[in-house]
């Protein structure tokens, strides 16, 4: 009998890929949607140290066993640093992902309602949700479950098909074939990359227009200036010239 342990490479030496050769999404539409999604969030997180927002990296859930991994289209980690990672070692971290989101599709719907989502499950992901952009094949187009014991549970949408994610603090409903989300506490919507390059630029085109209107303020009360130099610089001569004449005069009525 071979023992094969013996073979093994030590820990510290096993290589764990930065990519699996899997494409990043079906269509323009998935892949879209799941880069909006998660700038959307990343844009909500950015303030926070201890929340980690990425999406389409590995995560590798065994050490020693690089074949034990999976690749959300979007998750959030609550309760690690925020930096930059080329994979996720979840041995490392210690904290499995808070959120995922998958941005479905026909294709991978026997992978993301079943093995990824029983995956999740099992490693204590404790909101797991879907979104099919193109109504594909899921009816409603968005669903969430979230963690119940050693379970997932279907969470309620509401009337206009909004799914609430409470570990997030916010709500997510289906807008033609976007989704967007709303802060649950504030009620504000969380913009998409898009609005947030309108909101800067119209931000930014109001700046200029008040850096320009305080520049002719300064440029009028500048010319007002001169002009009131002016005038008391041609009154002082006029009042010099003034008593100059009255001195001339005065001393010929003297002779």
């Amino acid at each position: 009998m071979t023992d094969r342990s013996s073979s093994a490479l030590p820990l510290a030496h096993v290589h764990y890929p930065e990519s699996d050769g899997e494409p990043m999404g079906e269509t323009d539409k998935h892949i879209d949607e799941t880069i909006a999604f998660r700038l959307t969030l990343a844009a909500r997180y950015e303030p926070a140290p201890d929340v980690y927002v990425a999406g389409n990296n590995l995560i590798y859930y065994e050490e020693g066993n690089p074949a034990k991994r999976f690749s959300p289209d979007v998750y959030v980690v609550v309760g690690i640093a925020k930096r930059q990672r080329r994979i996720y070692k979840l041995w490392e971290e210690g904290v499995p992902p808070t959120f995922v989101l998958e941005v479905s599709s026909r294709g991978t719907s026997m992978e993301d309602e079943g093995n990824k989502k029983v995956l999740c499950r099992r490693l204590g992901v404790r909101e797991y949700f879907l979104f099919d952009p193109e109504g594909d094949y899921l009816d409603p187009r968005l669903q969430g479950y979230e963690l119940t014991g050693s379970e997932y549970r279907r969470i309620p949408p509401g009337a206009d098909g909004g799914v609430e994610s409470r570990v997030l603090g916010i709500r997510m409903r289906v807008d033609g074939e976007q989704l967007r989300a709303v802060d649950v506490r504030t009620g504000e919507p969380l913009r998409r990359p898009e609005e947030e390059r309108r909101a800067r630029s119209l931000s930014d085109q109001r700046a200029e227009s008040e850096r320009q209107r305080a520049d002719d303020e300064r440029r009028r009360a500048d010319d007002e200036r001169r002009r009131a130099d002016t005038a008391e610089e041609r009154a002082a001569r006029a009042e010099a010239e003034l008593a100059a004449l009255r001195g001339r005069l005065g001393g010929r009525s003297d002779d």
